[in-house]
């Protein structure tokens, strides 16, 4: 795409001196080109490279202190200026508007901080989309340039060490925000144990990659760099031996810190050394640009940067002018004196567009506009005249009191009166038996009130309804509702069984929406068997499907499920700070859809990791917020394990009293609906209560009726409490 203006500067080392010559890069290429020289001292263009590197080191604590810092960081790039541009190409660059600005450097040269050159007024890299091209002796015959479809392809890999939280929501967060731009970009996302095998495998069959994780200097070796992967570090010399045997990706977006052996926060002398070593490897294998960060800036910022690229880049902006608007939302949202936009240099053209729009669409985008404007103002009166026949011909036709008592059944089991629901339900039933859609509600009210057999029966029939019907949509959510029964039960190879017949049900049928919740679910089982890097895999897969019709409700609903399950991976592995932001990302969804049974389980899990990290009151606080919905939804399943958990804090605190009561709430309870895992956990509590108080006798019961029932279902936990009933026998 033709920009308005676009500018090269080019810069050659001599020996005490820089030839250099800014040219207008939308003019033809003249005969002759005109070039100056400006005598340097390199020693000093040294010394002031280390400074600014010192100053961007400063660890600022307040807003005074940043305020200095950028003064002094404007003051090296003032000194930067007046020491290497000459006279004319200074003026030049003064007087124009923003536009791209190609850096063509010799390789000597790249120490030097380009970006950062101050004219009084603007940092080079916040007026201009600057791109370097670096001058080197490397062999470019072998070189393969990937040739850019209409629809792109693109990778997103995120903490592959597995031990960044942040760099897994970036990622994330990246995948999402192309979920609606499928026309234009398939995005495919891979967390957590990614190794080098799948790197080498994949990269090639991709446009643009973006890379979330950790990036190794090497100061010995530029060759044993790389970008850190679970099974060591995908070097330099990967990535070269790839550039001669396939086109590599035509963007590279390294999102990652490059030295582990200096201050996570800070850079290094050699950070354009580290960064172009990376960058060069990329570019003499045939990546077209390569965006780099120069050191490790804090998560939100980072996000926010890449999101705006993407989101710039897609729109039809060029590489240049998109890395230039991210440093510009950094500088709005965090400030100029935040320095959070000095951290992303770009290697290649910054004028090349990815994405072209074609100059006639907003003119089409305006008279669709118009069109749509006069169509709705005619076209109501003719909508509610069609409307009005065809209700007139098919509602004679349907059985208004049978739907009337279907959705009056739905609409008490929202509101908590349970019993009312299944009354209504049955009704339905009595007047249809093949109503399928009523047979989860009636099953989901005897669930809430701890009737297990009426709702495993309800269940039941759901799944043998539909299969006689061959309704095959149902029959799939069936085997769902039927295997989380079983997995609240304790019964996990049941329940797998379940969710792996729904997710090939579902995939056979193409039903996208089912999909996601069988994959889901099936997460869980494996945060209920610890396997945290499959479920982490799943939910990600489950949020992609979600997330390609945010509008829907029920993928709104179901993408907050996902985040909140996020969120129990991340609290399983003791990551408490992930896992509030995730339940805290579903519980604004579940607020705003007001539903009261998720937020119940929301406001418990942000309990639980208040209470982990010890603020016990705020903990006390969303567990009596979680209380009083599932009090008002009489849901007996979820009362029974929410007294346990209050109880739980209250024995941390040594509150016995209350704990005790709490416990016994939560066994009496768990007895009346025969709800076995919260009748176990209630009872080992109390067990545990009684050994603190020491009334070993009231100990040993409560033990041996949690052991019982945990010999079937959890050995580990079993083997557990055997081992405290001989400690306690032995004292």
């Amino acid at each position: 795409m033709p920009h308005a203006q676009a500018l090269i500067l080019e810069v050659f080392k001599q020996e005490e001196a820089l030839k250099m010559g800014l040219f207008d890069q939308s003019q033809t290429t003249p005969t002759l080109r005109h070039y100056s020289q400006v005598g340097v001292s390199f020693s000093e263009l040294r010394q002031l490279s280390a400074e600014m590197v010192g100053i961007l080191n400063c660890l600022a604590k307040d807003q005074s202190s940043k305020l200095d810092q950028l003064k002094s960081l404007q003051k090296i790039g003032r000194l930067l200026w007046g020491h290497l541009l000459g006279r004319s190409i200074k003026e030049k660059l003064k007087n124009s508007n923003p536009c791209t600005l190609t850096l063509s450097l010799d390789e000597e040269l790249i120490y030097i901080p380009w970006e950062l050159l101050f004219d009084g007024e603007d940092f080079f890299c916040l007026k201009f989309g600057l791109g370097r091209l670096v001058r080197s002796k490397g062999d470019s015959t072998l070189l393969q340039y990937r040739n850019l479809a209409d629809s792109l392809r693109m990778l997103v890999l995120a903490n592959p060490s597995n031990d960044l939280k942040s760099a897994y929501t970036e990622g994330l967060n990246i995948k999402n925000q192309f979920s609606h731009k499928t026309r234009k970009v398939q995005v495919d996302f891979k967390s957590t144990n990614i190794d080098k095998n799948y790197v080498k495998k994949n990269l090639c069959d991709y446009d643009i990659v973006h890379f979330a994780g950790h990036c190794e200097f090497d100061r010995k070796e530029d060759r044993e760099s790389g970008w850190v992967l679970s099974d060591g570090i995908f070097k330099v010399e990967d990535i070269l031996r790839m550039g001669q045997s396939c086109s590599l990706p035509a963007l590279v977006f390294s999102n990652a810190c490059h030295s582990a052996q200096v201050r996570p926060a800070l850079i290094d002398l050699e950070y354009q050394r580290a960064n172009y070593g990376m960058a060069s490897a990329f570019l003499f294998a045939g990546v077209r640009h390569y965006i780099g960060a120069i050191r490790k800036i804090e998560d939100n910022p980072s996000l926010v940067f890449a999101r705006e690229f993407y989101a710039k880049l897609i729109s039809g902006a060029s590489v240049g002018e998109s890395l230039r608007l991210s440093k510009l939302k950094l500088v709005k949202d965090y400030g100029l004196s935040g320095l959070h936009w000095v951290n992303y240099l770009l290697y290649g053209d910054p004028g090349f567009t990815f994405f072209k729009i074609p100059q006639h669409r907003e003119a089409r985008r305006k008279a669709g506009v118009f069109y749509k404007k006069l169509i709705i103002r005619a076209g109501l009166p003719i909508f509610l005249i069609c409307a009005g026949i065809l209700l007139a011909f098919w509602l004679p036709r349907i059985n208004p009191q049978k739907l009337y008592l279907f959705l009056n059944s739905q609409a008490q089991f929202r509101k908590g009166n349970n019993q009312q629901a299944i009354v209504l339900g049955e009704q339905v039933i009595k007047k249809d038996q093949d109503f399928l859609a009523v047979y989860p509600v009636i099953a989901n009210a005897y669930q809430r009130l701890g009737n297990k057999d009426q709702a495993l029966k309800y269940y039941f029939d759901y799944a043998l309804k539909s299969e006689k019907l061959n309704n095959k949509t149902h029959l799939g959510q069936a085997y769902i509702k039927l295997g989380w029964f079983y997995q609240l039960d304790g019964e996990y190879a049941r329940a797998q069984e379940l969710y792996e017949k729904a997710i090939n049900l579902s995939r056979q049928l193409k039903d996208r929406k089912n999909e996601a919740v069988a994959l889901r679910k099936l997460a869980v089982w494996h945060i209920d068997n610890k396997n945290y890097a499959q479920a982490l895999d799943l939910l990600t897969k489950s949020a992609s499907i979600n997330l390609e019709n945010p509008n829907n409700l029920e993928s709104a609903k179901n993408l907050a499920s996902d985040y909140f399950d996020i969120g129990l991976v991340f609290a399983n592995k003791n990551d408490f700070a992930a896992a509030k932001d995730f339940y805290g990302k579903s519980l604004k969804i579940f607020q705003r859809l007001k539903l009261n049974n998720e937020l119940s389980d929301c406001y418990f899990n942000l309990g639980e990791a208040y209470f982990h990290e010890k603020e016990y009151q705020k903990a006390l606080d969303y567990y009596f917020k979680g209380l009083k919905l599932d009090q008002g939804q009489n849901n007996k399943v979820n009362l029974a394990g929410g007294y346990n958990m209050i109880g739980e804090l209250y024995l941390e605190i040594d509150d016995l009293a209350k704990a005790e009561d709490y416990f016994k709430q939560a066994v009496g309870l768990s007895e009346e609906i025969n709800s076995r895992m919260d009748l176990a956990n209630a009872s080992y509590n109390l067990g545990l209560l009684y050994k603190k108080q020491g009334r070993k006798n009231m100990a040993r019961e409560y033990w041996r009726k949690a052991q019982e029932i945990f010999s079937t279902v959890e050995p580990d936990k079993y083997q557990e409490i055997r081992t405290q009933l001989l400690e306690l026998n032995a004292t």
